[in-house]
Parts: C-alpha cells; sequence; structure tokens
C-alpha cells in the first residue's frame, strides 16, 4: 500500500539536505582559498631571520676648492739697476803749524863757548869736554878759534876717600863710575845719571849725591855775557889704596 508516512522525510528534502551541505563545503573552501591567497612567500623561521644593523651614513665628500683665476694684468718690468755708492772719504784735520823756535845766534860764527860742535851720533876725535877723571866734572877747554863767552868753571865741591861706602869698603868693592850732569844758569849741579855703572849700586848713588850735593860751578856765558845751561860728562873712579886722609876745600 502506498503513501506517506508522518515522521519520515521524504526524497525531496534528502535533495535540500544535500544541496545545503554542498553549499556550506563550497563556501569553506572559497574561504580557505581566499585566506591563502591573502599571505605570500614562505612564513620564516624564527633561526632563518637575519639581524638587522643600522650603520651610520658615511662622511660627506669635500666638495674640491676652486683655483682662484689667474690675473690677465701684464707683470710689471725689473727695477732699474742700484745706484753705485762709494765710502766718505776719511780725511784727518791739517795740522797746525809749529812754530819754529827762534835760535839765538852769536854774531860771529863759532864765538860759543863750547868745546864741541856738531851733531855726529859718534864722538869725534877732537878734544871735546871729558872729566878729568876725578870726580870734578870739569870739562877741558876746546882749542877751537871761537873768541866769545866764558866756559864752564868748576869752583868747589870735591869726593874724598872718607866718603867711600862702608858696605863697598868692607867687601873690598872697588870701580869707576861713568856719569853726565847739567850745571844750571845758577852754577848748581841737576839731574845727574849714570851712563855706566861701576858694577855697584852703593858706588854709583853715593857719586851722583855727592856731586849735586857739593858741587858748584861759574855758569857757561855766551858772547853776550847771559848764562845758559851746560852739560857735563864724566867719571869718578873708587879705588882702596888710596889713604882716606884728604881733607875738604
Amino acid at each position: 500500500m502506498s503513501g506517506t508516512h508522518p515522521g519520515v522525510p521524504g526524497s525531496r528534502d534528502r535533495l535540500r539536505g544535500a544541496i545545503g551541505a554542498l553549499a556550506v563545503q563550497g563556501l569553506l573552501g572559497l574561504l580557505l582559498l581566499s585566506g591563502l591567497a591573502g599571505k605570500s612567500g614562505t612564513v620564516e623561521s624564527p633561526a632563518m631571520r637575519m639581524l638587522d644593523f643600522t650603520l651610520p651614513p658615511p662622511p660627506p665628500t669635500p666638495e674640491p676648492q676652486a683655483k682662484p683665476a689667474r690675473s690677465h694684468r701684464p707683470e710689471g718690468a725689473a727695477a732699474p739697476p742700484n745706484l753705485k755708492s762709494r765710502a766718505t772719504e776719511v780725511t784727518s784735520p791739517v795740522p797746525a803749524p809749529i812754530p819754529t823756535p827762534q835760535i839765538i845766534v852769536a854774531p860771529i860764527a863759532a864765538s860759543g863757548s863750547e868745546a864741541s860742535s856738531g851733531n855726529a851720533p859718534v864722538a869725534g876725535p877732537g878734544t871735546g869736554a871729558g872729566g878729568a877723571g876725578n870726580g870734578t866734572g870739569s870739562g877741558g877747554a876746546g882749542d877751537g878759534d871761537g873768541d866769545g863767552g866764558t866756559p864752564l868753571e868748576w869752583i868747589g865741591g870735591r869726593i874724598r876717600d872718607s866718603d867711600y861706602p862702608r858696605a863697598a869698603l868692607r867687601a873690598g868693592i872697588s870701580g869707576t863710575v861713568h856719569l853726565r850732569f847739567t850745571v844750571g844758569v845758577k852754577g848748581r849741579v841737576t839731574d845727574c845719571t849714570v851712563t855706566r855703572s861701576s858694577g855697584n849700586r852703593d858706588l854709583d848713588e853715593t857719586t851722583c849725591r855727592l856731586i849735586q850735593q857739593r858741587f858748584r860751578y861759574k855758569p857757561s856765558r855766551d858772547a853776550n855775557g847771559r848764562p845758559y845751561p851746560d852739560t857735563v860728562t864724566g867719571d869718578h873712579e873708587w879705588t882702596l889704596w888710596r889713604r882716606a886722609d884728604d881733607s875738604d876745600d
């Protein structure tokens, strides 16, 4: 017997259920596909990730300095040669002329009282003034042809044997003292100088000292009677054999 029983679904209901199930599955598949399409590439594992370092930017490259443009002005010419200079000549002032001293001349040639004349550098063979060798210093008279003036004249003073220096006497020393001295216009002796030593200082000094103390002269005079200084050269001999018994003048 045919008919429908309540509570048992029919074929039409089974068809609707199958279509709905297919629709749901299709919708799920569509959603799955859309979700996968939104992601691209392969998912990186944490171990494959690279560290990202941020490096500082490189320093800026300096801009090249522009060279100054060369001037196109014409160069200057060389300077002219310097002037030649010469050192100032140094000159010494002209010395003032020395006035020539006036020489007192005799009215007649060879009228002086000098025993010898001339200016030769060496002693000549003439009979010039020389000491008598006794310490008096008296000059010898010349033999010239002069006829004026008065020669130097010794008038007093002498050296006695008792004047012998004690030290030289005790030591037995003797010797000859050669000397030169000046007789002034008043007849006194000055500037006694030993020209050749006796070899003993006491003998030399004693001779000059006693001559200056004791000797007196009449000064030399020219033809007009005017006194003038004169120079005397001579010698005095100290000997031990002479007796010291001379007396003073």
